[in-house]
């Protein structure tokens, strides 16, 4: 309707369908046709029509006063919007799985906030799915594809994982030779609500499972990966957490000749999620600000 009105506008202004035709590039008769549109969704007559001039109705000049207040008003938040493309700003709820949140998200964030001051961060370290919409959050980071087919996914990260112990433990425990071996450790257990636990691997291009015990569960990896630094037992968990760790001999790793994983389609990837394609500027900001950060 916003068209209409600018057409409607226009022509009051030049007087004649032909002039604002000739200005907007029109046919004479799709401009009588813009009007004929307006008349009949306002249900009112704006025009006094002849072969010589057009007349505004009294509807019409008190329809023309307020429509130039709505054009002036719709091209300042036009404006506006532009701008915040290009100088973002308010707040962005981001909702992220604890480990990669305090890991990557908290390195990050006084970085992303200096490049842009005028955006607040607001970060919810949650290990278990959030509905974004019910619980106002403009970016979910999670392992795994959405379920819910309404949003939008966008890969940050391959999930790969590693199986390790600290150098205490294996001071204690012979090192497994073969992943069959790990039935004789206390493993941590990253999923405390299933009654069977299985680490899926990959040797030699044949797959198998083996099915693990251990004293301690949970659904982050923070919990276990400090219990693993303290000496508890073996833990798998995703090699962007452990490389740090694994580089400073805090923790040694095992069975690298074999391929790890969580299930046995894989430990997944890493996805920022959202609601559309029509994001904040900030939020669109953010995830690319991560990509960068994440490939390098």
């Amino acid at each position: 309707m916003l068209d209409l009105i600018k057409i409607f506008c226009k022509t009051v202004e030049l007087g004649s369908f032909s002039k604002t035709a000739e200005l907007l590039k029109m046919a004479p008769s799709s401009v009588a046709r813009s009007i004929d549109n307006l008349e009949r969704q306002l249900q009112v007559t704006l025009f006094k029509r002849s072969t010589r001039s057009l007349i505004l109705t009294d509807q019409g000049q008190s329809y023309y006063a307020g429509a130039e207040n709505l054009l002036l008003r719709s091209e300042q938040l036009i404006a506006e919007v532009r701008n915040q493309q290009h100088n973002p700003q308010g707040l962005i709820k981001v909702s992220v799985f604890e480990s990669f949140g305090r890991l990557f998200l908290c390195r990050y964030m006084s970085e992303f906030l200096t490049l842009y001051p005028r955006i607040k961060i607001e970060l919810n370290f949650d290990n278990h799915n959030v509905d974004l919409s019910r619980d106002a959050i403009d970016l979910a980071i999670r392992i795994g594809h959405p379920q819910d087919s309404s949003l939008r996914a966008r890969k940050l990260l391959t999930n790969t994982t590693c199986i390790c112990a600290s150098p205490a433990y294996w001071q204690q425990h012979r090192a497994p030779d073969t992943a069959i071996e790990l039935t004789e450790h206390n493993c941590l257990l990253l999923n405390p609500h299933r009654q069977k636990n299985y680490w899926h691997f990959i040797y030699a291009g044949e797959q198998s499972k083996v099915l693990i015990n251990g004293n301690l569960s949970a659904r982050g990896g923070s919990a276990l990966l400090a219990a693993a630094l303290d000496g508890l037992g073996v833990v798998q968990l995703s090699t962007w957490l452990l490389n740090p760790y694994i580089e400073s001999g805090e923790l040694i790793p095992v069975l690298q000749q074999w391929q790890p994983s969580l299930t046995q389609q894989g430990s997944g990837e890493i996805f920022a999620l959202y609601h559309s394609d029509y994001l904040k500027p900030g939020v669109r900001l953010l995830i690319d600000f991560l990509l960068e950060k994440l490939q390098s």
